[in-house]
């Protein structure tokens, strides 16, 4: 019968092969891996109709979570009002009233 004391050490939990190595070493090996493929002829090219799918694909994820779009349209709304305020004082004061609409005489 297996001794099963608490002093053994749980299987499985220890990393091995590929994922026991530094990430340069395994960018290494994949690097190669891809160069072959490609030599061979066997790589996979997304086409331009199957990234605008993928691309597609990923933004409907996105746009489930609505407080993340919120988020975004705040976050886009803000940076555009700074811009707005950088440029006008760049400009002078009376330029802050003609981005608003407001005549300037």
């Amino acid at each position: 019968m297996a001794n099963n004391s608490a002093s053994d050490k749980p299987k499985g939990t220890a990393k091995r092969g590929f994922a026991a190595m530094d990430e340069a070493t395994q960018r290494a090996i994949a690097s190669k891996g891809g160069q072959a493929a490609h030599q061979k002829g066997t790589a996979h090219e997304f086409d331009s109709e199957e990234a605008r799918r993928a691309g597609q694909k990923g933004g409907e994820a996105v746009s489930r979570d609505r407080e993340h779009m919120a988020a975004i349209g705040r976050k886009g709304g803000e940076s555009r009002q700074s811009a707005a305020r950088a440029a006008a004082a760049r400009n002078g004061a009376g330029s802050e009233q003609s981005s608003k609409g407001g005549n300037k005489q």
